[in-house]
């Protein structure tokens, strides 16, 4: 229909800037047609919805959600906010955190831990420790560490290459590695027999010296090769002479043995690594195995293979072991700097505010201290806020700490219960005629509102009155001398 025919229930951040309420109302009003449009803040429409008869309607909120957490006094019904306090610690925070902690733990997992798991385990694994000294004492010990330690298992595929191959693909690849290591093993011959005959050649050529009666020149060629005699110059002719035709040997063989495997068919082969080259420590080790079968003309049909089972359990290897983890990441809303940050943490901006005030009012706000937010559903938090009061408060002094039913809900439905109970009444509504009149940055204040904080410019003196002041202060000089005074 191009419009909306109902009223508006918007909940904005604490201390919101008139700015931004001025662009809201103008896109409600301008655009919409919004007939009337209340403003309200999300935490302290939880506190409105979890009131009781028998609550005080005073107390302090501490609102911790995903980017940043509040400390907000309220007096008599309203919000105090000249003592208001933001820290900007959250959800977001703690998860980030704890992403890195995983990360450096598991580097082999780097990829798998994500931050919307990272939230997961925030989420279903997560505590925060009383006594956060204390409780990690307790992790040192190996009885309360697999007492309470969690696994949180990580997806992974458990087929194996193995598994998926027929008898046929696998004699055809056993095959294959065969031929692989047959010319590897050719290659190297050859390139022995190569090294072998350019020394025999060079012991040749030393034995001519001899018999060409050259012997200044075969004493010093025999120097060189570190020999002492010519006897020992024969030993050395005759054992490299039958090593080199042994090798001949081997390359003749190898080569009819290749011939004879490749008449029936030539399968595809890997592409060989070019001469010098470094082998693979798979290949080399792989030598010793297929030896025997070199000398064979044609390898005899092979048993199929079983699939090798692993021995160990796949699943243990994509695992994570959630210890200290669990309290260390939350802890970072209480204790900052655990993440770099030189910001003051709950328990300490809660003190600063409180000491803002009176002794009276302190005894009022601690009396009705109410945690609501998503970031306030750890186990324990209730807890370590009652024994960070029990430190500041006055001895034999009375507080109250309160959770809200539903921390993430329940500024929706304060929202909603405010909205039923306010309907017909004009209190906390901005209707059309009052923002054609007053701007779109105005606010009429409820008890879940923020305070409005009127704009005042400084009036400026208008130029015709600054043009005529020398005049003026010429003509009174010509008068009496006391009134000039």
């Amino acid at each position: 229909q191009g419009c909306v025919d109902h009223p508006i229930v918007l909940t904005e951040a604490v201390c919101n800037p008139l700015y931004s309420r001025q662009m809201m109302s103008e896109l409600l009003f301008e655009c919409y047609q919004v007939p009337k449009v209340s403003y309200g803040i999300d935490s302290l429409y939880s506190f409105y919805h979890n009131r009781r008869q028998n609550w005080p309607c005073s107390g302090l909120v501490i609102s911790s959600g995903y980017q940043c957490t509040h400390i907000l006094p309220v007096l008599e019904g309203r919000l105090d906010a000249k003592n208001c306090k933001r820290i900007n610690l959250g959800g977001c925070q703690a998860a980030v955190y704890l992403q890195r902690l995983l990360q450096l733990k598991y580097p082999g997992h780097f990829a798998a831990i994500t931050l919307s798991r990272m939230e997961e385990i925030l989420h279903e694994h997560s505590y925060i420790a009383e006594d956060y000294i204390e409780e990690l004492q307790k992790w040192r010990s190996p009885e309360y560490y697999e007492n309470n330690m969690h696994k949180m298992q990580l997806p992974f595929s458990n087929k194996l290459l193995g598994s998926t191959l027929t008898s046929e693909e696998k004699q055809e690849r056993r095959q294959q590695q065969l031929r692989r290591l047959q010319e590897l093993n050719a290659r190297r011959r050859e390139e022995k027999l190569q090294l072998d005959q350019e020394r025999l050649d060079r012991l040749l050529y030393v034995q001519e010296l001899l018999e060409d009666g050259q012997m200044d020149q075969f004493h010093k060629a025999l120097v060189e090769l570190n020999m002492d005699s010519a006897e020992e110059l024969q030993s050395y002719i005759n054992k490299l002479s039958l090593s080199v035709e042994q090798t001949k040997q081997k390359i003749l063989q190898a080569e009819v043995n290749i011939e004879v495997d490749v008449v029936d068919s030539k399968p595809e082969t890997p592409d060989l690594d070019p001469l010098g080259s470094e082998q693979s420590l798979e290949d080399v080790e792989s030598i010793n195995e297929f030896e025997p079968l070199f000398a064979e003309e044609q390898p005899e049909v092979e048993k199929p293979v079983a699939a090798v089972q692993p021995v160990f359990n796949l699943a243990e290897y994509h695992q994570l072991f959630l210890g200290t983890e669990r309290i260390r990441a939350p802890e970072i809303v209480f204790q900052p700097s655990l993440i770099g940050e030189d910001q003051a943490g709950i328990a300490e901006t809660m003190q600063y505010v409180l000491e803002r005030y009176p002794k009276e009012q302190q005894a009022i706000l601690v009396q009705n201290v109410f945690l609501t937010g998503g970031n306030t559903m750890y186990p324990g938090l209730k807890a370590r806020v009652q024994k960070e009061l029990l430190e500041m408060r006055p001895f034999q002094s009375s507080f109250q700490v309160h959770l809200a039913s539903s921390p993430v809900l329940d500024a929706w439905y304060g929202a909603r219960d405010w909205a039923v109970e306010y309907m017909t009444r004009e209190e906390g509504w901005i209707t059309r005629k009052d923002y054609e009149e007053k701007g779109g940055e105005y606010l009429k204040e409820h008890c879940a509102s923020n305070v409005y904080v009127p704009i005042r410019l400084p009036k400026q003196a208008p130029r015709t009155t600054e043009a005529l002041a020398p005049s003026r202060v010429l003509t009174s000089s010509t008068g009496n001398p006391c009134e000039q005074a």
